[in-house]
């Protein structure tokens, strides 16, 4: 497993596991994070990441994208 912010613009991963406090763990979810869930790295340039994760796109800061581990699909 590796961290979702080190993967490249246009990799395709699938959630494993969200390393974080209860609080930020429930709105990771709620925002459709959940493990076994497929994701694409829109962008991972300087600033916060862009992700498609069930047909809508997020922003991630780079703190929370650590603690969300990835395996490449």
């Amino acid at each position: 497993m590796i961290p979702l912010s080190n993967l490249p613009p246009g990799a395709r991963a699938v959630v494993m596991e969200i390393r974080a406090g209860r609080g930020l763990t429930r709105r990771l979810m709620e925002m459709g994070l959940l493990p076994g869930s497929e994701i694409t790295v829109l962008s991972n340039s300087a600033g916060p990441l862009l992700v498609s994760v069930r047909g809508v796109t997020l922003s991630l800061g780079r703190g929370i994208a650590s603690k969300i581990f990835v395996q490449l699909a």
